[in-house]
């Protein structure tokens, strides 16, 4: 019996990486069986395409991929990462969370399409890809973690970049993306029913923990169905 899959989703900068490690180490204390996972898996040779990608080797800004092509770059990593580190363990049964997944291609290549039908159609194709055709596993759960857009980019100017030591990818530079980005969230956060969590209250941030506890709730919920 599958297990279930877990994704953490939300902006550059609005804890991903911190809301997996806290999520973690509470289901184990809870005796869970599960494993933490991060999208892209810059350490291994399958992101290779998406580091030149996001490096600037195939045009400086983002809309110089087209969806399709870029998309495939990221799935792939997906894949490798699905079938050599994460794949028997879900299939016994374990929890996998995740930094990331099909949801923020969904995002961010989304947003490159100008009409609603160009989006719906790409957005067929590649849970079509994924999900079917390269049979990756389908979300049990995303969390969607919140934060305006001035507090995101407040935190990116304080951290160097992940692709190589430089701040800021191609996508992070862009502040047009970021805010198209922004929009995009909430809109497939509706039409596919993702959770919701606010990393602002007012114009203050809320501490990681009571971000956790709203997060482990939600999972916990899950967990008992």
């Amino acid at each position: 019996m599958a297990g279930y899959l877990i994704i953490l989703e939300g902006g550059d900068a609005c804890g991903k990486a911190t809301q997996t490690k806290l999520l973690y180490e509470h289901l184990q204390k809870d005796g869970e069986k599960v494993q933490a996972v991060s999208f892209p898996d810059y350490d291994s040779p399958s992101s290779a395409l998406v580091k030149m990608y996001l490096e600037g080797a195939f045009g400086r800004d983002a809309d110089a991929v087209n969806p399709y092509a870029a998309s495939t770059f990221y799935a792939v990593d997906r894949f490798a990462s699905y079938q050599m580190k994460w794949k028997t363990f879900f299939e016994e049964g374990g929890i996998i969370l995740a930094d990331r997944y099909t949801t923020s291609n969904m995002l961010y290549q989304m947003i490159k399409f100008n009409t609603t039908q160009e989006r719906q159609t790409y957005l067929q194709w590649l849970c079509d890809l994924e999900f079917y055709k390269m049979g990756l596993p389908v979300p049990d759960l995303v969390v969607l973690l919140d934060m305006p857009l001035h507090v995101s980019e407040k935190l990116m100017s304080q951290r160097k970049g992940k692709t190589g030591g430089r701040t800021g990818d191609i996508h992070e530079k862009n502040r047009e993306f970021l805010t198209k980005c922004h929009h995009a969230y909430h809109e497939l956060a509706k039409t596919y029913g993702w959770q919701k969590i606010d990393c602002t209250k007012g114009e203050e941030l809320r501490s990681p923990t009571d971000i956790h506890l709203d997060i482990y709730t939600k999972v916990k919920a899950l967990l008992r169905k």
